[in-house]
């Protein structure tokens, strides 16, 4: 969809933490990233000095968090709720922070588990994203189970586009 590399997202989160004390500067996107971003102050070493870590790879088997992954998932997260997709999605969102007292962040971490583990998995079995496993990882986080109806995932719609023919 769009071509968007590791230094790129690298780059966009650093210029948001440097643009952060002119904040009429920033559009809309940025202005959501700037919110993560303060949520998560112990990152600010890697925006300030992006340039040393463009080629770093951090390792989760090795107890490592990607910052720039991290404020990514958040900020997919965010944006998946703007627009309640996939559907339901908000809902679950606004459940999570009730639950946790209206902290948006301890919601979003549990979400971005969920999110993270869909990725992973697509990416480790060369799949498409699979929205009903994903919705029902989200769907769990606030006592719901599977739904009853499954839908169709992103990479099946040509599929089943072709197969009405």
């Amino acid at each position: 969809m769009y071509d968007v590399n590791t230094d790129d997202v690298r780059h966009f989160f650093s210029d948001v933490w440097q643009k952060r004390q002119q904040p009429h500067l920033l559009d809309a996107l940025q202005q959501k990233a700037l919110r993560i971003i303060d949520a998560h102050s112990e990152y600010a070493p890697y925006l300030e000095n992006v340039e040393q870590y463009l080629n770093r790879t951090w390792r989760p088997e090795e107890g490592e968090t990607n910052p720039f992954l991290h404020l990514s998932l958040h900020l997919s997260v965010q944006e998946q709720v703007t627009i309640d997709q996939p559907f339901g999605i908000a809902a679950i969102h606004q459940q999570l922070c009730k639950k946790y007292a209206g902290d948006w962040v301890k919601a979003e971490h549990d979400m971005i588990e969920a999110l993270a583990e869909t990725l992973w998995l697509a990416q480790r079995y060369g799949q498409g994203l699979d929205v009903n496993a994903y919705m029902t990882r989200l769907r769990s986080l606030v006592g719901l189970g599977q739904e009853d109806n499954p839908r169709l995932n992103p990479h099946e719609i040509e599929t089943a586009a072709v197969k009405k023919d």
